[in-house]
């Protein structure tokens, strides 16, 4: 064994990570550090290859090289965290097969000396990215999740992303500014994490959901542009892409308006695609108002990487009395929404019956009492139907026709009923046949900026409540309506939308203190329970604030579509399962009783 460990650490230090080295650097002296991917003994000689978060190299141990270096090498295991020194030379030359799998593949190193920095147990996976293991033992050993390749780059990708999005602002003038995590407590939105103060007994603080309301004092206090990466968190029932904490890119501008907000975020978006995948984001971007985007697509959020939209066949059908269908009737006389979504012919073919009628229980699933279809005949019929009735009214039927845009061969779906339900259901169908009929273009990014979204959604009261949040600014030409007709009332709100993802959201906020009092009468909010919640921001808005607007990137899901992971759990470092537990470190645990008589709290199980 190699004398002692500094003289790796101190006079022979780590010349190349493990992935650099090629043909190049024949002949050199060089330092790698790593750990053991695996071991191979070939006829006295032992071969390893060496990896860390850059790659792999092979590495050589033999007798005729180094007797104790080679005679050390017997003990090698996976994961063995090393040291070895020696010279690169060619595989062909000493005899062996270039890898061209691998970026080093053309080159070994030949040992001439050996540091075992610390010994490993066997690990409960293989350390690799093509691995069968229940996800929750490796969320219990995340350490060693962690050092898969695939991993590794995914938060590699991550730090590109965090480094691009700075250096960008700061060249756009913006200031990074920090916001506080313990705040006032605020109902409504998302459920707030509490956390009890032990020098105020009786009183909570709550972990910040967003830095919303310090972004706008930021704009009042004169700073005009603010950024900040911040870590935002959210007690709410989890699922695959969610998480109790999360990150957001928080961003505020002072005397803006839309166009100025969606030119600044576009060209960090191409910052970030051109510095992390070295691909060109073309600008600007489109735009879709909220009502186009669900009236085509069912979402407001749609995936452009394929077509198979959906037409509203509402207003025709009324037009033709119901033509002569009675679920058509029906939904009429319940003043209901009817759409359809059109299969062309050479997808329809692929459909099995079998499968045709498993689709109406996939339409359940998301709300649906059933699924009504027809298949179009050869002579522009609709055969195989419950609605073959409008057979029997062929105007009706020609007029369908030819709004939808069939032919023969091909099958329509309809769902009839309350909007919301409707446009559930055929926006999940449409996403379930894009993926049936591999119509997604996986290599494509398509961006849309979603606009002019509703300003109020009704509650279950009856009642009124902000779409976004009551400092929103209504557009100017609806600003009349407040409180007459919310239901007219547009926002200035945005999203901006990447493959079917939502990955941003924000608005221009309200700086006039008389459209904010109209808008919290249109909501029925009480002027004390708002000095309550938002007495510190009421009273800053009586300084001059300036026009301001923002948004807000969700970095998790900005992540996970950079890297092509299918989970946010794959570009979070140590997250939390779906019922908010962390397996590694087994948390949330209980505490003692002095711990909570220290914080005035008592448990209640």
């Amino acid at each position: 064994m190699s004398t002692a460990q500094p003289a790796f650490l101190v006079d022979l230090k780590r010349t190349h990570p493990c992935n650099a080295l090629r043909t190049s650097d024949l002949g050199r002296e060089v330092v790698l550090m790593g750990w053991v991917q695996n071991r191979r003994d070939h006829g006295g000689r032992v071969f390893i290859d060496l990896r860390d978060r850059e790659g792999l190299t092979q590495v050589v141990f033999g007798p005729e090289l180094n007797a104790e270096a080679h005679a050390l090498a017997g003990d090698l295991r996976p994961e063995f965290c090393l040291a070895v020194a020696g010279k690169v030379v060619s595989r062909v030359s000493s005899g062996g097969q270039a890898n061209p799998r691998l970026a080093t593949g053309e080159v070994e190193i030949e040992a001439a000396r050996l540091h075992i920095f610390s010994r490993a147990e066997t690990p409960p996976f293989p350390i690799e990215d093509e691995i069968d293991t229940h996800e929750q033992l490796r969320l219990k050993y995340r350490y060693l999740d962690l050092r898969r390749p695939s991993l590794q780059r995914n938060f590699m990708k991550r730090s590109q992303l965090y480094r691009a999005t700075r250096d960008y602002f700061h060249g756009e003038r913006f200031v990074e500014l920090e916001t506080p995590f313990m705040v006032k407590y605020t109902p409504g939105g998302a459920r707030n994490f509490l956390v009890p103060s032990r020098l105020n007994p009786g009183r909570f603080y709550a972990l910040a959901e967003s830095p919303q309301i310090f972004k706008q004092l930021f704009m009042v206090a004169g700073f005009d542009r603010y950024f900040q990466i911040v870590r935002c968190f959210r007690d709410e029932d989890l699922r695959l892409d969610r998480q109790p904490e999360f990150t957001q890119i928080d961003v505020e501008m002072s005397f803006v308006v839309e166009e100025d907000v969606y030119a600044i975020m576009e060209g960090l978006i191409a910052r970030i695609w051109k510095d992390v995948l070295d691909v060109a984001i073309p600008g600007p971007f489109p735009r879709m108002s909220y009502d186009e985007a669900v009236g085509r697509y069912g979402v407001d959020k749609p995936d452009l990487r394929f077509g198979l939209p959906l037409t509203d066949i509402t207003a025709l059908v009324a037009a033709h009395g119901g033509a002569n269908v009675p679920f058509f009737t029906s939904t009429l006389e319940a003043n209901g929404t009817i759409k359809a979504l059109r299969i062309p012919a050479e997808h329809a073919s692929q459909l099995s019956r079998a499968e045709l009628d498993k689709l109406e229980e996939f339409a359940k699933g998301f709300g649906a009492k059933g699924l009504a279809r027809c298949k179009i005949g050869p002579a522009m019929e609709w055969a195989q139907t419950p609605l073959k009735a409008i057979n029997d009214s062929p105007p009706a039927r020609t007029a369908l026709n030819e709004a939808l845009g069939v032919a023969p061969g091909d099958i329509v779906f309809f769902q009839f009923g309350a909007a919301k339900n409707v446009n559930a259901v055929l926006g999940a169908l449409r996403m379930h046949f894009g993926t049936r009929f591999q119509l997604i273009d996986k290599a494509a990014w398509k961006f849309l900026w979603v606009t002019d979204f509703p300003m109020f959604e009704k509650t279950d009261q009856g009642g009124w409540a902000a779409a976004h949040h009551p400092f929103t600014s209504p557009k100017p030409e609806h600003v009349q309506h407040l409180g007459v007709d919310n239901g007219k009332v547009q926002a200035r709100a945005y999203d901006l939308v990447l493959n079917g993802n939502e990955i941003a959201g924000g608005s221009i906020r309200i700086h006039q203190r008389d459209v904010q009092q109209k808008v919290f009468e249109a909501l029925g909010l009480e002027i004390e329970d708002l000095r309550a919640k938002f007495g510190f921001l009421l009273d800053a808005f009586k300084y001059g604030p300036p026009p301001h607007g923002g948004i807000a990137f969700g970095v998790d899901r900005l992540s996970m579509l950079l890297c092509g992971a299918d989970s946010l759990r794959d570009v979070i470092a140590f997250p939390k399962t779906q019922k908010g537990t962390d397996l590694m470190t087994d948390c949330p645990t209980e505490v003692d009783a002095k711990q909570l008589d220290e914080l005035s709290v008592r448990v209640k199980v």
